[in-house]
């Protein structure tokens, strides 16, 4: 019931009266009343504050938090308005007071619910509201038998009572509601959202204990009303304090779901109570009702939990059927067993994996048919897989599945090996489900992949990781004795195997190395670790028991294993040699540089001509380190042009006058001269070579043009280098540099030795050839010292030979050597040749060379190799020497 304001009244008037009367109602109330409602009025408010205050502090940090704290600060608001207004509206059974009262309720609800964070589906929804309705009468039931119906007695107008018990009632509906989101939620403002629930549930208790002294007339119970004043506090502190570790509570959830049940029944059990007390009296209509409904709904809830519960075994048993078909469709063995190791079903997988029968194999043990060796370990994986043995579900978290490698016999007596998953079965905990799978062909590729890591495909020996890793462990595991030390490396080359693989196709070579690996084979001893170290290399490691003599004879026995007799290869024979390096071990000498130490040798063996066995020694490595640093050396010196050009001239013998210079490269490594042989050999090997020369190439050109422009006919004679004739653009590159000084062709002539004729014979010839071809002269250098010096003269139409140094040597002291000399000057007079003497130093040998008949000479006697700028003075002042 509603009263208007009298319109007939002044809106001032009407809000002082209105003051008037609530101050009047409010001394004339009970003093547990206007306590509660002074004291929940600004506790509801304090926290209202404090709510708003924190939302907008949590709203970056989070969210959820944030609007939970407004909807409860704002439920806070409404359900103050309420309590400060009841006083005035005490005299009536339901007021607009208690609509505030259940307004700021549910407001308070949502609040804990947006706080919880928890998303619901449909289903989850309506879950919820049966079990806070079966709760909430449940808990009504109880209360009715209790204390209710005596206070319905008393009431005079039972519609009264249904009235002001309603809003208590709802409120406790909403907290039952709230509660389950509030437990399974995994906010970190889970905490929080429980402090809305405490809130709830003081408003509810704050809410009963008023109507019932509402109903009896009587001053309600002090605790009771400040309650929910404490509540909000504690909510208000809450929203201040720090977050709760975010984490999800599947067992709180779980006994959440049993209250409903729990309350039922000791509702249930408190109405037979009654009825066997004799205490009944007349039925109430609407008890009766809530009593009913609870019941009814209590079933539906049962049959619907029933019919789930059938639908997830049905769900669980077809998951594990269609698990069953898919690891059987994949090969895999299936099979239940208990902890003893018992079978008790088994798939029929078995019969095409392993070739028994399933009912051979159900009721017997697996380990009569695992490998002895592997039953302890599988013993320990199930005593780990239930924990020392003890029942699963005796335990809070026992393990649930282990992985288990094992041999297993085949029905044909074989052992194979097997990989397993045990898992504890669902819905049998003295059982384990366990999948078995056949690796047989997984093991055999594994060992094929471990073999091919460390053996070589072609020979079938270890490979150079293999002999790497073995060295290391040899001499991890030994002390090197005194002198050689006990431990030694061999690395031997097949000389000449290039040109096998050029000739008869790399296919052919493979197959050579295929011999030479079992010639070497059967040369090592059945100790030695015999290894290709790559290409057509190979290395043995020797452990000599501190004779050195030991490795030096097997060395030698290795040389002779490959050059004994010709290698049949592509249906021709093949004769090879081989250059083999020894290394030894020294004190802390790592497996590394033992290694190095090794292939230094060999490579000196090498150079040496092959077919011999060169003991390592230290002035090796330096060589060789020396080398590498003039390699350096050389490029840098290219780069920042430290190279220079002298000019030794040739002369007319018999006029004295000068024909020709021959350019020769001097370097200057800062202010040091460095001789031409010791810088060209390690040119030539590095490739550096190419470049050098065609920078003297085009220089001297360019130098000598300049000298026939001012009127002095003179000729450039240039040394050739195997790998410069060798070079894609040799040829071109001459061309270009004739263009581009305007030297003439026929100014021109290149040397060569006889030594490169001899070898890649045909391809060199083509090229000189094609030099011919551009009108550059020909000259063979160093003429006499060769071995084919005749035959080349026959194919290759030179315009010079230059009698080496070593015959002019020997004028006029040596009778041989006279005689050999005055053979040459002969043979190039018959050929057509100009015949060129170097290396005259005495005036002797001059005189002799005039009388044999030889036209042209240099030396030191003659001229001394000079700078540009000294043949330019030599041109100004005289033109003879």
């Amino acid at each position: 019931m509603i009263r208007w304001r009298d319109p007939r009244v002044p809106p001032a008037a009407a809000a002082a009266t209105g003051a008037v009367a609530y101050a009047v109602a409010v001394l004339a109330g009970s003093p547990a009343m206007v306590t509660g409602a002074i004291a929940g009025g600004i506790a509801a408010l304090v926290a209202a504050a404090s709510l708003l205050i924190a939302s907008v502090k949590q709203a970056a940090a989070h969210r959820p938090m944030a609007m939970g704290a407004r909807w409860m600060g704002g439920g806070a608001v409404i359900w103050a308005a309420g309590v400060v207004l009841g006083p005035i509206a005490e005299s009536f059974m339901v007021s607009f007071a208690d609509m505030f009262v259940l307004l700021g309720t549910v407001v308070t609800a949502g609040g804990a619910l947006i706080a919880a964070d928890r998303k619901l589906p449909a289903r989850a929804v309506l879950r919820h509201v049966t079990d806070a309705y079966l709760c909430t009468a449940s808990l009504f039931l109880i209360g009715w038998l209790v204390a209710l119906r005596h206070v319905y007695a008393d009431t005079a107008d039972p519609a009264a009572f249904t009235l002001v018990m309603l809003p208590p009632m709802i409120a406790l509906l909403l907290t039952f509601a709230v509660v389950p989101s509030v437990l399974a939620g995994g906010s970190s403002s889970r905490l929080f959202a429980l402090a809305g629930v405490g809130v709830l549930a003081g408003m509810t208790v704050a809410g009963v204990a008023t109507a019932v002294a509402r109903l009896l007339d009587v001053e309600p119970q002090l605790w009771a009303v400040m309650l929910a004043p404490v509540a909000f506090l504690l909510l208000a502190a809450l929203a201040w304090g720090p977050r709760a570790r975010r984490e999800h509570g599947p067992g709180v959830v779980q006994a959440a779901g049993l209250v409903p049940l729990v309350l039922v029944a000791v509702a249930a059990c408190t109405l037979l109570a009654h009825q066997a007390g004799g205490r009944a009296g007349a039925p109430v209509t609407g008890v009766v009702v809530v009593a009913v409904s609870a019941v009814l709904l209590l079933l539906v809830r049962l049959f619907v939990v029933s019919a789930a519960n059938v639908r997830l075994r049905g769900l669980v048993k077809l998951g594990e059927r269609q698990l069953r078909e898919l690891a059987e469709s994949t090969g895999d063995v299936v099979f239940t067993c208990d902890y003893e190791g018992v079978v008790r079903e088994i798939g029929a997988g078995v019969e095409v994996t392993y070739g028994y029968r399933q009912d051979e194999l159900v009721g017997g043990s697996i380990f009569d048919y695992i490998h002895p060796e592997d039953v302890p370990g599988i013993q320990v994986a199930m005593r780990a897989l239930t924990l020392d043995g003890s029942p699963p579900e005796e335990e809070e978290n026992p393990p649930g599945a282990c992985l288990i490698a094992c041999r297993v016999r085949a029905a044909d007596g074989t052992w194979r090996p097997t990989e397993s998953v045990a898992t504890r079965r669902a819905g049998g905990a003295d059982l384990m489900l366990v999948t078995t799978r056949d690796i047989s062909d997984e093991e055999a590729l594994r060992n094929q992949v471990a073999h091919l890591t460390f053996h070589d495909g072609v020979t079938g020996l270890p490979n150079r990781a293999y002999f790497e890793e073995r060295t290391r462990e040899v001499l991890s595991g030994r002390t090197a004795g005194p002198g050689m030390g006990g431990v030694a490396v061999i690395f031997l080359d097949l000389d000449g195997f290039t040109s096998v693989n050029d000739s008869v196709g790399h296919a052919s070579g493979d197959y050579l190395l295929g011999q030479a690996a079992r010639r070497l084979r059967g040369a090592v001893r059945a100790d030695d670790t015999l290894a290709r170290w790559g290409g057509d290399e190979f290395a043995v490691l020797v452990e000599t028991g501190g004779e050195a003599q030991v490795a030096v004879d097997l060395a030698e026995r290795l040389v002779r294993a490959v050059s004994q007799e010709p290698f049949r290869v592509a249906d021709r024979d093949v004769a090879l040699t081989a250059s083999v390096g020894v290394a030894f071990t020294e004190d802390d000498l790592p497996a590394g540089d033992l290694m190095r130490n090794a292939d230094v040798a060999m490579a000196r063996s090498k150079e040496l001509g092959g077919r011999r066995v060169e003991v390592f020694a230290a002035q090796m490595h330096a060589d060789v380190m020396r080398r590498l640093e003039l390699a350096a050396d050389l490029q840098r010196a290219l780069i920042e042009q430290q190279f220079a050009i002298e000019y030794q001239p040739v002369v007319d013998l018999a006029t004295s006058r000068v024909t020709a210079v021959e350019a020769l490269v001097r370097w200057w490594r800062g202010s040091v001269f460095v001789p031409p042989e010791q810088f060209l050999d390690a040119a030539e090997d590095t490739g550096l070579i190419v470049p050098l020369s065609e920078w003297i190439l085009r220089e001297a050109c360019r130098e000598v043009a300049a000298w026939r422009a001012s009127s002095w006919d003179i000729g450039l004679s240039l040394n050739l280098s195997a790998r410069q004739i060798m070079a894609p653009r040799f040829v071109e590159t001459v061309a270009e540099a004739l263009t581009e000084s305007g030297l003439p062709a026929s100014s021109l002539t290149l040397e060569v030795i006889e030594e490169m004729l001899v070898e890649d014979a045909e391809e060199t010839i083509k090229r000189l050839s094609e030099l011919r071809a551009l009108g550059v002269r020909l000259a063979i250098d160093d003429f006499g010292t060769g071995y084919a010096s005749l035959a080349f003269l026959r194919q290759l139409p030179v315009d010079m030979i230059k009698i080496d140094p070593s015959f002019v040597s020997g004028l006029g002291m040596d009778d041989t050597l006279t005689l050999l000399t005055r053979t040459i000057v002969r043979l190039g007079h018959d050929l057509g040749l100009i015949v060129v003497a170097e290396g005259i130093e005495r005036p002797e040998q001059l005189e002799l060379l005039k009388q044999m008949g030889c036209t042209r000479g240099q030396g030191f006697l003659v001229a001394r190799p000079m700078a540009a700028r000294g043949v330019d003075s030599l041109m100004r002042t005289s033109l003879t020497v």
